[in-house]
């Protein structure tokens, strides 16, 4: 048995050898400045202390702000009765440009250029008319793929990468009102402007309906907000359709309070489950809703909850150890869906990637530039509190709270890289969501996060805060 544990203690050190090595019960990689108490969400509540809720209506004042201000955010109640023919291509064209590059598939092989310009003539450009198309309406009616060409391909920049598809743009959830502009060559997609997005979409997962039915269905009330990181509707073999069906954490849905007491749901009583209203798509793929159950043991809001340090913090640790997913891939989330899906579930919006959250007029920016130096973003480092996000290039992170080292914050990441005390870089593969302290983070080894920092979001629209 010693024998045995000495030859894994010299693999582990040769695998991890920047890293302090931990047997808890048995050896393992840890990570530098994290202990187990900074993996418990009631450690850094107990340290950011009591506040006040922010106030609902400051809440909807900034998103009203977001959704006039930043154009990466749409308020489809506004698009036009007619969308211009080069507007709508310029769309088209941009998100489905031929792709540069060697791309892999899902087992590793080279896809053809053949079969990539395929996929590029399947979007259709030059089918759009000069004189530009009416919108058609939509309702995305279970959890679907966003992509930047109208194919579920799965490509990849190596041979050996299942983690990053390039035709992944996002995800939409049941409920997302959409405009539906344009379809594919083989009349299976649709390309679709939702609220935060716009790419190609599968018709078998929308619904076409009225407009007043597609952008009515959002605001309605009362309502209830997912609170967990995923529930799922109450199995139900009368509608397939609406059987465990996934809603993520943010997700608004009618409640129907007052349906009968005695009447069923699809089969079931509702005593033990909560009666809402979701959108399904008929055999002719017109909208329609229809009741479905969520089981009372869902986590689940009356409304969106209250916005303190502490819930946020609750929140956020839900996601813990979920694995990373690209653009929402694989049922899961990046950097940017992660920290819009947490915030969400508080009714505060953001744009959907990082490039357009860290530049956002919305909110409270601090930018950093070339010359601000390294000791003078590490002072404003220390001065962030919970919930601020920090964007370097293609990532971000949301703090959670400060230790006398410096700030610590949860993401959702790939992975990273770490200086030992040779210079030498470690890359560290995470591939989920982590807590981490942020100043031991490294892009390469002459380069710590801190010095690509492009700027920080304080996303709060106001704050008190009481004595613990």
């Amino acid at each position: 048995m010693g024998i045995k544990k000495n030859l894994f203690r010299s693999a582990a050190k040769r695998l991890c050898p920047l890293l302090p090595l931990v047997l808890a019960p048995a050896l393992a990689c840890g990570f530098p400045g994290l202990s187990p108490h900074h993996l418990d969400p009631g450690y850094w509540i107990a340290k950011a202390g009591r506040d006040a809720p922010v106030p609902e209506d400051a809440i909807g004042r900034q998103n009203a702000a977001l959704v006039a201000d930043d154009a990466a955010v749409h308020d489809l109640a506004t698009l036009p009765s007619r969308v211009a023919g080069d507007a709508l291509r310029d769309m088209v064209e941009g998100l489905s440009a031929p792709p540069s590059g060697t791309l892999y598939d899902a087992e590793g092989a080279v896809v053809g250029r053949r079969d990539l310009a395929a996929i590029v003539r399947n979007a259709a450009a030059d089918r759009i008319p000069a004189a530009g198309v009416a919108p058609r309406w939509g309702m995305v009616v279970r959890r679907a793929d966003m992509r930047s060409f109208p194919t579920t391909l799965r490509v990849f920049r190596s041979a050996g990468d299942r983690d990053i598809d390039r035709f992944q743009e996002t995800a939409l959830f049941p409920g997302t009102p959409l405009a539906l502009l344009h379809e594919s060559r083989d009349s299976q997609w649709w390309f679709a402007l939702s609220p935060l997005y716009a790419a190609w979409i599968e018709k078998r997962h929308v619904a076409e309906g009225e407009r007043g039915a597609v952008l009515g269905y959002p605001r309605r009330s009362p309502f209830l907000v997912v609170t967990g990181a995923e529930e799922r509707t109450v199995y139900t073999p009368e509608r397939p359709e609406l059987s465990e069906l996934v809603l993520d954490m943010g997700v608004r849905v009618p409640l129907l309070q007052d349906w009968p007491a005695n009447a069923l749901v699809n089969g079931q009583h509702p005593l033990g489950a909560w009666v809402v209203e979701l959108p399904v798509r008929d055999a002719s793929g017109t909208l329609a809703f229809a009741p479905a159950l969520l089981p009372r043991s869902a986590e689940v809001s009356r409304g969106y909850l209250p916005l303190t340090r502490a819930s946020l913090i609750a929140q956020a640790f839900r996601f813990l150890g979920e694995r990373y997913g690209w653009g929402h891939s694989y049922g899961a989330r990046d950097c940017s869906g992660f920290v819009s899906e947490v915030y969400r579930s508080f009714g505060i919006l953001l744009p959907r990637n990082t490039r357009d959250q860290a530049v956002s007029p919305a909110f409270s920016r601090t930018a950093f530039g070339d010359e601000d130096d390294r000791a003078a973003r590490i002072a404003v480092l220390r001065s962030l509190d919970v919930g601020d996000l920090v964007y370097i290039p293609g990532h971000v992170m949301m703090v959670v709270g400060q230790e006398p080292e410096g700030p610590y914050v949860i993401h959702d990441t790939t992975g990273t890289g770490l200086v030992g005390a040779d210079g030498t870089l470690a890359r560290v593969a995470l591939n989920g969501v982590v807590v981490t302290p942020l100043l031991p983070l490294h892009a390469d080894a002459d380069t710590p996060y801190v010095d690509r920092i492009t700027s920080i979001q304080r996303i709060w629209p106001q704050r008190t805060r009481s004595t613990p």
